[in-house]
């Protein structure tokens, strides 16, 4: 019952900033729904040229899939192929985000995603990995936990590990968090992941220090793993510090993979 506290309306307040877009903004993507419940779809926007992979990106909580549309052609540089999803009411999505939905949404889109993947032309037998950014860290961790034989690796961008330090760190009262366990459970759950993985942090990030990245690189027992620090970088300008190393790193991973 604790963690159904995770949708205190104060908690979503700060933890959500859904933003609407149009699907079709992008003539060279492929924009589609993936139902997650009887009331609710997720959107997602689909950048794809023949690439040899895919990531499947969950993003931060104030970002929509169409935002990466610039980004899009330097993951399909490292060889990757991107597919950006949504959280309910962000972008062309239904519903409203929830905190427990999250996990259950993205574990439902997972499973989804072959057939819509199948009408876009893409290979059924393409290497699949996943990656989230901030709160994308969360469904991105919980799938790589769940489905880890469908997985071929992990990406992480400025995760957290803790969930009660995270809303701790964006202003929710300490009183509140103290009936809260943890539940998205990133460092118990990384703990279980083997396979490659890569985390990225801003060494200044206030929002979510990298202590938190550094936490999680502890708890993974991956034989391929790597901790990316990016200097000067904080939450949201990692790329203006760190492009060259960011999508270096991601294409040493697909590499080694």
């Amino acid at each position: 019952m604790a963690d159904f506290l995770i949708d205190n309306p104060l908690i979503l307040s700060m933890l959500f900033h859904p933003r609407r877009a149009v699907s079709g903004g992008n003539s060279g993507a492929h924009d589609g729904t993936l139902a997650v419940a009887a009331d609710a779809a997720l959107g997602y926007r689909l950048h794809y040229g023949a690439e040899k992979a895919l990531i499947v990106f969950f993003h931060g909580n104030g970002e929509v899939a169409s935002d990466y549309d610039d980004l899009a052609p330097l993951f399909r540089e490292c060889g990757a192929a991107l597919l950006v999803l949504d959280y309910r009411g962000y972008g062309w999505s239904t519903g409203r985000p929830l905190g427990s939905t999250l996990l259950p949404d993205a574990e439902a889109a997972f499973r989804a995603l072959p057939a819509a993947l199948a009408g876009h032309g893409v290979p059924a037998d393409l290497p699949l990995y996943v990656m989230g950014r901030s709160l994308g860290s969360a469904p991105a961790l919980h799938l790589a936990y769940t489905f880890a034989q469908q997985l071929r690796g992990l990406i992480l961008d400025s995760a957290f590990a803790h969930t009660p330090s995270l809303l701790a760190g964006i202003g929710i009262p300490r009183a509140l968090l103290q009936a809260i366990n943890d539940p998205f459970a990133n460092e118990r759950k990384i703990a279980s992941v083997q396979m490659p993985t890569l985390l990225i942090h801003g060494e200044h990030d206030t929002l979510i220090p990298l202590e938190h990245g550094e936490r999680l690189y502890a708890a993974s027992p991956a034989a391929h793993k790597t901790l990316l620090r990016i200097a000067r970088a904080g939450h949201n300008d990692l790329l203006y510090h760190g492009m060259q190393a960011y999508f270096a790193a991601i294409k040493t991973l697909l590499a080694a993979v």
